[in-house]
């Protein structure tokens, strides 16, 4: 039973190899993905396609080079194969026995990625989205020479940006923010308030599509509704109506 649970394991790794198929993979933790991606990657090469146009995206940086560092070994060690050691890598991957000029074509692979402009593209998500971007500035509606924010360059900025609401809101020269802030920090405190910035900012988006939606007393009004405040309730008057 062992044997045909590995040997049909085996049939569904090869199978999904195979860039002729649409395949996703689901599968846990350290049982071979990143080895099937590479095989996938190995097997579009030796059936012609140019190193520049395969598109690789992973989530991590660290799994991007992991991929990358694997193909590069198995094509580097391909160069100096002999051929018999050479057609049995290619069965293993392809299933079928090689001819002499797909191994030629296995050894010049390696020099072909060396030669590509850019080298492969096996990038993490927000890396090709930056590349696309960049590409297209224009279209985006942003600067055509953005530079993208680190966390540590964003944590000082909303820092910067704390102190500064805090320090109008102390002066009292803007009325509605001072009594905003006064508001706020008589239920979380001033020294929470950080926290409060860093959630609005990971939750801006959804924020923005609330305020675009009839702005904030839109937002406001549909917030008592869900709630089942009354209008013109306040703190006293709730608390006055559950003691009741």
């Amino acid at each position: 039973m062992t044997t045909d649970l590995a040997s049909g394991a085996a049939t569904l790794q090869q199978y999904a190899t195979d860039g002729r198929s649409s395949v996703w993979v689901a599968a846990s933790a350290g049982t071979g993905k990143t080895k099937v991606l590479t095989d996938r990657v190995l097997n579009l090469m030796l059936n012609g396609s140019p190193p520049g146009r395969i598109l690789c995206l992973t989530f991590t940086k660290a799994a991007a080079a992991e991929m990358a560092n694997r193909i590069n070994d198995r094509l580097s060690v391909w160069t100096t194969l002999g051929d018999g050691a050479l057609a049995q890598e290619l069965v293993g991957l392809t299933g079928a026995l090689p001819d002499q000029a797909l191994m030629e074509h296995a050894r010049r692979l390696f020099a072909q990625v060396l030669d590509t402009p850019g080298s492969m593209k096996i990038l993490t998500i927000h890396a090709f989205c930056q590349s696309l971007l960049r590409r297209f500035p224009i279209e985006a509606g942003i600067a055509p020479h953005f530079a993208v924010m680190d966390e540590r360059s964003a944590a000082e900025v909303l820092a910067e940006a704390r102190e500064a609401v805090l320090a109008t809101a102390r002066s009292g020269t803007d009325g509605p923010l001072a009594d905003a802030l006064g508001e706020v920090t008589h239920y979380i405190g001033e020294e929470s308030f950080s926290e409060l910035l860093v959630t609005l900012v990971l939750e801006r988006s959804r924020l923005r599509l609330l305020l675009d939606d009839g702005g904030s007393s839109r937002c406001l009004e549909r917030l008592r509704t869900t709630l089942d405040v009354a209008p013109g309730a306040t703190v006293a008057t709730i608390l006055a109506a559950a003691c009741q």
